[in-house]
Formats: C-alpha cells, sequence, structure tokens
C-alpha cells in the first residue's frame, strides 16, 4: 500500500489523485447543476468547483488551494442533504493529496 503523497501514474501518465478529483468534482457540478432548488451560496459553490476542475485539469493542484476551496464548498452546500455525498466523494478527493506542505 502506498502512503499519502506518493503518486502512481495511470494508463494516461495522469496521477490516479487528480483522475479521482476531476471525476468526483465533475460528478458534484452535474448533482449542483441538477439540484432544482435555488440556495443562497450556489454562486460560491459553483465557483469553487470551477476552480477545483481547472486546478485538477492543470495536473499539479495546491493543496492549500484545494483545501480552501473544499471549505468553501462545504460553507455553500452543507445543508443540501441532497448533496452531502457528492460533497463527500470531493473531500476524500482532496485527502487523498495529504497535508500542504510548508
Amino acid at each position: 500500500m502506498r502512503s499519502v503523497g506518493q503518486t502512481r501514474e495511470t494508463r494516461s501518465g495522469e496521477d490516479p489523485r487528480v483522475a479521482e478529483l476531476r471525476a468526483s468534482v465533475s460528478r458534484l457540478r452535474r448533482e449542483l447543476a441538477g439540484y432544482p432548488a435555488e440556495f443562497a451560496d450556489r454562486g460560491i459553490a459553483e465557483d469553487e468547483l470551477a476552480a477545483m476542475d481547472a486546478m485538477a485539469v492543470s495536473g499539479v493542484p495546491e493543496v492549500r488551494r484545494l483545501r480552501r476551496s473544499l471549505l468553501l464548498m462545504a460553507g455553500a452546500v452543507g445543508s443540501v442533504s441532497a448533496l452531502a455525498a457528492g460533497l463527500a466523494n470531493v473531500r476524500h478527493a482532496v485527502e487523498l493529496f495529504g497535508e500542504p506542505q510548508g
């Protein structure tokens, strides 16, 4: 078993942590888009998901920024039970990157 911080590339050469982050962010973006009710911080959640997606696409996400986005998203959608599982998946994907260095 590999420890947090170690990477292993997928066949496409992508870090599997990045692949998991991209997949979980994409799923939550779809769930949020399909959620019919409006809520006060929806725009914040959408913005932070877009930021996380951009970091994942870059291939080298900054862990501190990922964690900040996660915190903002948790505050924005934390009370929406229909999005709880998707948010938990994103949290798990962020945790794969370990603690910020420095």
